[in-house]
């Protein structure tokens, strides 16, 4: 050190001039003791580490790391200094000794390992504390490629006691659900029966393999907890409506929670087209419904007249009494919350029983990763459509054939179809997004002035959203451009063709939403990607797939390769989000060896569990009841 002083520029700091024989550095702190100060006396030496910058006395460094050196001998560290992410108020050095300490503490007393042994890890992982241990020292040969990437086998062990940690929780939640009691609902009067043999088509394979474990679920007298899985168009639908059949057949109640309005109405005629027939009254309940039919439909819920209810989140809120709910069905998983869930779920919560749960859900998701991201809940898939439908044509065209897209556009309308135009605006206010959406519908007005052309974007409000919505399913609008509000369960057979415009700026679980759009009746369907170059080498990759296969599962397997489950577990990756070290994607060859782990320790060391569950997730509470 040639000089430490205080100045007051702007605000009262202290600067150390440093020199080591190269040339001159400044150390800067604005937070400092006079017991600092005077460790920073003239003639001190001094092994700074920080970052470096120009300031107006030439290089600086701002609050540094620096360690007092003493004695001639200046021995480097003999292992790598980590840098810790910080919580305010404590510096890196204290943070720094606490895991020191908690490190000596490591040597002194054994942690526990709950997992039994070498045969229940992968191969070549170390043991828990060999890991701790180096990912806070690693020796100055470590691999820093791969711990930088994640893969070293350190991180790796603990990547793999995280996902077993969160997977187990995952089944204790499930266990935790499965010890209460659920009304059985026998199919005593065979509503259930009558209900499909009145259908006017006859269930796929698929569809009748889930409802047989809908059906075996519901016989029992524990809550079923059942997630319905399959792709856009084949049949969910249906299967939730005879699973409504059973419960109403039963005496009980069946409440269908959709995520919007207009799905809730979608579904209500739906079930009321099915259901009348057979004399039973579906009522609808959602923020649209006028006060004179929701009060006489909540006296008629209250009192078990009405015993098939479908709604929106409106259905739990207060003021709406269920005579004997028996069975929540949720539409769409991933746009509620599992407190949304609970909630409608416990508004039948009576007599000790809760009601048994069906959630559906046109996220196809890769089977390893909804073992693990739903591991508390039952999984029935229908990988099947119904027939009839004719696959949907996927082209992709860029942006100067626009001019050829409008003409087919019009071709499609001569020919009394309809069709959509989707102009999503990625990471843009909804004020733009309505904006592009309003001069691509006047464009488009301008350019095909024998269409019939509505609209259709997130600012407008409900009841005029919904009226255009409503205009189009009844062929009034010929041609609805809108943002991707539409991607979820509009249901439209006569529209045949959808462009999506600047069809690069989206992801592939969504541009296969909302190409389910088309294609649900039995004309040949066509879906125009239309983009704008350059095109990325992600965007690029995205238009092929999406152009070479309409099979969800195949597409949610290569949307999990390029981007990772976000987009596919929506909500319940809240849950999975607060992984600290693992990471879904990057560790999924370590999810086969999770489950075959998991199932030994609940069979042979159920004590080992709720411990190895509670070190990763948290408190019991926080994964024993939110079902």
């Amino acid at each position: 050190i040639q000089l430490t002083e205080i100045a007051y520029r702007g605000r009262r700091q202290l600067l150390t001039r440093v020199s080591d024989g190269s040339g001159m550095l400044t150390l800067r702190f604005f937070h400092f003791s006079a017991s600092q100060q005077e460790g920073l006396a003239r003639g001190t030496r001094l092994r700074c580490f920080g970052e470096v910058r120009r300031g107006p006395l030439g290089l600086e460094m701002v609050h540094p790391e620096y360690r007092r050196l003493t004695g001639a001998a200046m021995p480097l560290e003999e292992t790598l200094t980590p840098i810790y992410p910080l919580t305010e108020g404590v510096p890196q050095g204290r943070l720094r000794a606490l895991i020191q300490q908690a490190l000596h503490e490591l040597e002194r007393s054994a942690l526990r390992d709950w997992l039994p042994g070498a045969s229940a890890l992968p191969p070549g992982l170390p043991s828990l504390k060999e890991a701790l241990v180096y990912l806070h020292h690693p020796p100055r040969e470590a691999r820093l490629a791969e711990l930088a990437a994640g893969r070293h086998p350190a991180q790796r062990r603990l990547a793999f006691e995280e996902l077993l940690a969160h997977h187990l929780a995952l089944k204790l939640r499930k266990r935790s659900l499965k010890s209460d009691a659920a009304w059985p609902l026998p199919d005593d009067p065979g509503l259930a029966r009558r209900f499909l043999e009145a259908l006017p088509f006859r269930l796929t394979r698929a569809q009748a393999r889930a409802l047989a474990d809908v059906h075996e679920d519901l016989t029992a007298g524990t809550p079923m907890v059942r997630l319905l899985q399959g792709d856009v168009g084949c049949g969910k639908t249906v299967v939730a409506a005879a699973a409504a059949a059973r419960a109403a057949g039963a005496g009980a109640q069946a409440a269908l929670m959709a995520p919007t309005e207009l799905l809730a109405e979608q579904h209500w005629r739906s079930f009321r087209a099915w259901f009348s027939p057979l004399g039973e009254t579906v009522a609808l309940l959602s923020g649209g419904t006028p006060a004179r039919t929701r009060r006489s439909a909540l006296e008629a819920i209250a009192s078990g007249e009405v015993r098939v209810v479908i709604g929106t989140h409106a259905l739990f809120q207060e003021g709406i009494e269920f005579a004997r709910l028996a069975l929540v069905i949720v539409d769409e998983q991933h746009r509620f919350g599992v407190q949304q869930r609970l909630k409608l779920s416990e508004k039948g919560q009576k007599e000790g029983r809760v009601p048994h749960q069906l959630i559906m859900t046109a996220t196809p998701i890769p089977r390893t990763l909804a073992m693990t991201a739903y591991a508390d809940l039952d999984i029935s898939v229908i990988d099947e459509l119904p027939p009839g439908r004719t696959p949907v044509q996927t082209v992709v065209v860029p942006e100067p054939r626009r001019v050829e897209v409008v003409a087919r556009i019009a071709q499609a309308c001569r020919a009394g179809r309809q069709a959509y135009w989707v102009c999503p605006l990625i990471d843009e206010s909804d004020e733009l997004r309505a904006q592009a959406a309003e001069e691509t519908a006047a464009r488009l007005a301008e350019a095909l002035p024998g269409v019939r052309v509505g609209l259709v974007h997130g600012r407008m409000p409900g009841a005029k959203k919904d009226k255009a919505m409503l205009a189009f399913q009844a062929g009034k609008i010929q041609l609805l451009i809108a943002t991707t509000v539409i991607e979820v369960g509009v249901d439209v057979p006569n529209a045949t063709l959808m462009v999506i415009d600047n069809a690069e700026r989206l992801g592939l679980a969504q541009l296969h939403q909302l190409r389910g759009r088309v294609g649900r009746g039995t004309e040949a369907s066509s879906c125009v990607l239309l983009y704008r170059a350059p095109l990325s080498g992600l965007a690029r990759e995205r238009l092929k797939v999406i152009r070479e296969t309409s099979d969800g599962f195949e597409i949610a397997r290569r949307d999990l390769e390029l981007r990772g489950p976000g987009e596919l577990l929506g909500t319940r990756q809240t849950g999975l989000a607060q992984l600290r070290v693992a990471d879904l994607m990057r560790d999924a060859d370590l999810l086969p060896g999770v489950q075959r782990t998991a199932e030994l320790l609940l069979g042979a060391y159920p004590e080992h569990v709720a411990a190895l569950a509670a070190r990763w997730v948290g408190a019991g509470e926080r994964y024993g009841r939110v079902g």
